[in-house]
């Protein structure tokens, strides 16, 4: 499909696909059979993952697309993630989880800035990967990433890319030259090191924290955890007319609010904790004094009962009103049978309390994941939560009581980053820092590191390798070897780079560099001059040469006396003088001995104005320090305050 033809995608949101790599389009109806029963293995299958999983705003989802167009019949879903883009990744984990497990299925996944994929490993791209030449050729397949190479002559594997291939087409190559469309390692490895720690990190990235809230809350979170989220974006996002519902708490009261244990994602708690609110004295919310132990806890658990509150509220529907039960979807039983298979019940007798623990996270989930045409759209969060009220009974008495056995919540220590901390994770971010953040260097190598980051020498070569690399119209590159190489000194490389920048008195400029527009136009008249006054053409050239030294010295002497010449400091070298000596000695008769004019220092006068620059930024990012940052040069702060 072409770019210009996918629909649109929100903003933060992300879509992917399942195709099977080698389709039977014999049967439309048999392949829509076989995709059902795959999406009823691949739900067993993630499953586990995703029955504690709380997401930030929509829950990972999938349902059969008929075939349309150029793409094949194929499971999907759209997935809006909201402020957490670790939702995102996440999904991207499940999805090369999927696609081991079940080795005939590829995966295409994209949000709204194309293949989110190749943007993560962008530094390790080949040059002629990129948005226009990327479309249909990504995958997830076999558990790793393959990109469909570029075909340059007939009898390669790949496709060529100045045309789009069909996702038929391209599942085909990839399905028959798998091996060769398996991205290069270092792609790989940028991809794998941004999905490092899963599934493991699903734990990490929760948050357990006492919250005092209304008794009604802490039931209903005991039964849907996962309703949390809707709660905070409730509160998160409230305006003036919500809060209406928040002058006298009908749902939550606050005189029965009671002590107990949330549990958040990083992203939801510190929404929640970032945002300062002072309750309506009609609500009957109080708050201690800050220094009161429990003042966090009182707070978050006041924040969280308005977001309840207002949900509560928004709810269409009388609570009495009977969703449709899971069990009347032809895909439940299937389901079901697989999580069976899989042991995900762990044993537990059949209506036992923690059978039915499981049963429920397991319909709740089946609920939001999947979306077909039969099953109706997901119910709004403030009727679940009626739902979970009047289904669930319970005692004030004994939710007190279960205070003092709450465990212990967790260190908020990460909401707090040092400036150290934060320059360690923009480098890693910039491929140019260390790789663990608890790497260890010798002390030689240290210093070695910070000779090399803080050369003047390595600035000047620096930006001399930044001039002459070569750039498109697509904009400047940075030198690769700017970003993973160490820098390395030849005196011999520099001097003629110098020579061939500054230009020598042996070289003869460029005929460009004197000739205009009269002079071309005038060519046919010069060579009928030259015939008839018998001169060569390189007698006629060494003239103009002559002539536009000439010019130039006068120039020089004429800024000489202005604050320009003044404004770059000048070389001053011993045969520099002595030609001074010998031009006063040989102009002692005239009235004015002119000042010999001195060649500039361009690497002085370069490192000169860039410290400058850096200077007057104050320690803030500006050109100079981006520029040289860019180029994986490190300029010490400065010392000197005056």
């Amino acid at each position: 499909m072409d770019a210009l033809q996918r629909p649109s995608i929100p903003e933060d949101a992300v879509q992917y696909q399942l195709f099977l790599v080698h389709p039977d389009s014999s049967d439309a109806e048999a392949h829509e059979r076989f995709l059902q029963q795959i999406l009823q293995n691949i739900l067993a299958e993630i499953a586990p993952l995703l029955v504690q999983y709380i997401w930030q705003h929509q829950p990972f989802s999938l349902r059969y697309h008929p075939e349309k167009g150029d793409v094949p019949a194929h499971l999907g879903g759209v997935t809006e993630f909201g402020d957490n883009v670790e939702d995102e990744w996440f999904i991207v984990y499940l999805l090369k989880h999927i696609t081991r497990s079940f080795s005939d299925i590829a995966a295409v996944v994209y949000d709204n800035d194309g293949q989110f994929l190749l943007i993560e490993a962008a530094e390790q791209l080949p040059k002629w990967l990129d948005p226009d030449s990327s479309e249909n050729r990504v995958f997830l397949y076999q558990g790793e990433l393959h990109i469909l190479p570029n075909r340059t002559r007939s009898g390669e594997v790949g496709w060529p890319r100045d045309s789009v291939p069909t996702v038929e087409r391209a599942l085909e190559v990839l399905h028959s030259h798998t091996e060769s469309c398996l991205a290069k390692q270092p792609i790989r490895a940028a991809l794998a090191k941004r999905l490092d720690g899963y599934p493991d990190k699903i734990q990490q990235n929760f948050h357990h924290a006492h919250c005092y809230v209304p008794a009604g809350i802490a039931v209903v979170l005991s039964r849907r955890p996962d309703l949390i989220a809707p709660a905070v974006s409730a509160f998160y996002l409230r305006d003036p007319v919500d809060l209406q519902a928040c002058r006298t708490f009908h749902t939550f009261p606050p005189d029965t609010r009671v002590m107990t244990s949330v549990k958040f994602t990083r992203c939801l708690c510190a929404q929640l904790q970032q945002q300062n609110f002072v309750p309506d004295r009609r609500s009957g919310f109080t708050l201690p004094v800050h220094s009161h132990p429990q003042y966090r806890a009182h707070e978050l658990g006041m924040k969280l009962a308005h977001g309840f509150e207002i949900l509560c509220s928004k709810s269409g529907q009388s609570s009495s009103e009977k969703e449709a039960s899971v069990s009347s979807n032809p895909l439940w039983r299937g389901f079901l049978d697989n999580l069976k298979k899989n042991g995900y019940f762990k044993g537990e007798l059949e209506g036992s309390v923690r059978y039915k623990d499981l049963m429920s996270s397991a319909e709740s989930f089946f609920r939001q994941s999947v979306t077909s045409t039969h099953c109706p759209a997901i119910q709004n969060p403030g009727q679940e939560m009626l739902k979970v009220l009047e289904d669930t009974s319970y005692s004030l008495e004994d939710l007190k009581n279960q205070e003092a056995h709450l465990p212990p919540e967790d260190s908020d220590a990460w909401l707090d980053i040092s400036p150290q901390e934060l320059e360690r994770l923009l480098e890693e971010r910039g491929g140019r820092g260390v790789s663990d953040g608890t790497r260890k260097t010798a002390p030689d190598e240290e210093v070695q590191e910070e000779e090399a980051g803080y050369s003047l020498i390595a600035v000047t070569q620096g930006m001399k390798n930044f001039i002459n690399a070569m750039s498109s119209h697509e904009g400047a590159e940075i030198p690769r070897s700017c970003l993973a190489e160490p820098f390395s000194f030849d005196p011999d490389a520099v001097t003629s780079a110098l020579d061939g920048l500054l230009g020598n008195k042996d070289d003869e400029l460029d005929s460009d560099d004197f000739e205009d527009d009269d002079e071309e136009d005038d060519n046919d008249v010069d060579e009928d001059e030259e015939v008839q006054n018998g001169e060569p053409r390189e007698q006629a050239g060494a003239e103009a040469l002559d002539n536009l030294r000439k010019y130039m010295d006068e120039m020089d002497q004429e800024l000489q006396s202005t604050n320009i010449g003044r404004s770059f400091t000048q070389n001053n070298r011993t045969s520099n003088t002595a030609d001074a000596s010998e031009s006063s000695l040989a102009d002692a008769g005239s009235e004015l001995v002119e000042e010999e004019i001195q060649p500039l220092d361009v690497d002085l006068n370069l490192v000169s104005n860039l410290l400058e620059s850096l200077a007057s930024q104050a320690g803030l990012a500006g050109p100079a320090s981006n520029l040289l940052q860019s180029l994986g040069i490190h300029i010490p702060p400065d010392a000197d305050q005056s």
